[in-house]
């Protein structure tokens, strides 16, 4: 059978429509307002289709940035003893290098009427700390003492998250996340890596 004789959605737009779905309820309804049933209803797939994509509902707005976060934790672990604040910051660059408007940005730009304030800042927080642990490893691999590496790492990885942020709420057409993030760093000298 071709996969246009198939009932229901083509699979791969399936998570896609689930991500619109949801983020279409979060502003009309606001997020704890909104339930994985009501998601699934609005996008005509099957609650079990939701969890082939997305492990809760928070995942919907978090699954594109876990999976950079992911991979530059890895890059940031194999840079081992070659870790300075050149390499870090071009892992950096990666995570938000071509990041297109996608569920976070939108949740990011309207946070408060989709009733994500405290959500965002206990998801953001956590995500953040998972970061700066990574590029403190880095730090500490190449040679720099723990309680400078902690900082450093903490530093850079807030650096992303505003960077993110605010390239979010300026609206996601005027300039590149990754952009931001340049300047972000480039605001950093009095904590340089060394």
């Amino acid at each position: 059978m071709s996969s246009t004789g198939r009932a229901g959605r083509p699979k791969a737009s399936s998570r896609e429509t689930l991500a619109e779905a949801a983020c279409e309820l979060f502003l009309e309804r606001g997020y704890d307002s909104t339930s994985v049933a009501d998601i699934t209803q609005r996008a005509g797939v099957s609650r079990s289709s939701f969890f082939n994509y997305f492990s809760s509902k928070s995942d919907v707005l978090w699954s594109g940035l876990d999976a950079r976060i992911a991979g530059s934790a890895d890059a940031l672990a194999d840079l081992g003893g070659r870790a300075d604040g050149n390499a870090v910051g071009a892992v950096l660059r990666e995570v938000l290098r071509d990041f297109a408007p996608d569920p976070l940005a939108l949740a990011l730009r309207n946070r408060t009427a989709m009733g994500l304030d405290e959500e965002l800042i206990r998801d953001t927080g956590a995500r953040q700390a998972r970061l700066a642990a990574a590029i403190a490893g880095a730090a500490v691999a190449a040679g720099i003492g723990v309680i400078r590496a902690d900082i450093l790492g903490a530093a850079r990885a807030a650096a992303l998250f505003s960077s993110l942020r605010v390239w979010a709420e300026q609206g996601a057409g005027r300039v590149t996340p990754d952009a931001v993030l340049d300047e972000a760093l480039r605001d950093m000298d009095d904590l340089r890596w060394g």
